[in-house]
């Protein structure tokens, strides 16, 4: 599967925003927090590699410590999703009838609202925070998974190997679990990489509206918010948040379209 040039960067760059976050202390030249008011929107140089932001704090340790929150949503919410869309898509397909009716009207619904509206009337409710921006994107985003694996158990619950199972006495949940997730899994996967790469755009999208991770605490979206005054006169203050936000979010895509390939995820497309 390495060998797909695109799932290769796209793990790569996985492993280097999970390396940043978690190893920032390591890695950062100083505090993200720390200011020298005196130094402010001085350009890059040799001191300052992304130069320093309006409070002269270091722009290269807030793009590193910036990871965190990115990494954090990310896998939390596509590992909460994905675990509840599997359950209720796996349970809708399989029972079928007035289950699968009643979770489809409820996934549909929730998809009329366009996603990251209803995450902002969420995060606007609760409060800002990073909590809450993972369970705004969590309300949405467990619809996708469910669809994706409720359509393939609507394929797989007819066929030959399914029926011997049921003949032979398995129970639903064995069947499911047995018979059933080695095809919906290679689903999740490619789901999990597109998803992830959403969530990343979604809570620097919070973030930047001020409804994410709350300051001095970096996020590449409030430094992106904080860069928009300066744009002329320190254009590196969007410049170095903008280029780890696409780079990260670039790499997931190609995660996900070389695990496609390399899986052979075709269904529902």
């Amino acid at each position: 599967m390495t060998s797909n040039p695109r799932v290769a960067i796209g793990l790569a760059v996985l492993l280097a925003l999970a390396t940043t976050a978690v190893c920032a202390p390591l890695l950062a030249p100083a505090s993200p927090t720390s200011q020298s008011l005196d130094e402010g929107l001085r350009p890059p140089s040799a001191a300052h590699v992304f130069g320093q932001d309006k409070l002269g704090r270091d722009q290269l340790s807030r793009v590193i410590y910036g990871a965190r929150p990115s990494l954090l949503v990310g896998v939390v919410t596509v590992g909460v999703s994905a675990l509840v869309g599997l359950l209720i898509g796996a349970v809708a397909g399989y029972r079928g009838g007035w289950i699968d009716l009643g979770v489809m009207r409820v996934v549909d619904v929730l998809l009329a609202f366009p996603g990251l509206l209803l995450a902002i009337a969420v995060s606007a409710v609760l409060g800002p925070g990073l909590r809450h921006v993972v369970l705004a994107l969590c309300v949405i985003g467990w619809t996708g998974y469910a669809r994706v694996v409720r359509a393939e158990v609507l394929s797989l619950r007819t066929r030959e190997f399914v029926e011997s199972a049921r003949a032979l006495g398995a129970s639903p949940v064995r069947v499911l679990r047995r018979h059933v997730m080695a095809h919906v899994l290679p689903l999740l996967a490619v789901q999990a990489s597109f998803g992830m790469a959403g969530a990343v755009v979604a809570e620097a999208g919070l973030s930047f509206l001020g409804l994410g991770i709350q300051p001095p605490a970096p996020s590449w979206g409030a430094m992106l918010n904080d860069a928009r005054t300066f744009l002329l006169i320190a254009p590196h203050l969007a410049i170095f948040p903008g280029a780890a936000l696409m780079l990260t979010v670039l790499g997931l895509n190609l995660l996900g379209e070389g695990l496609r390939d390399a899986l052979d995820v075709h269904a529902n497309e």
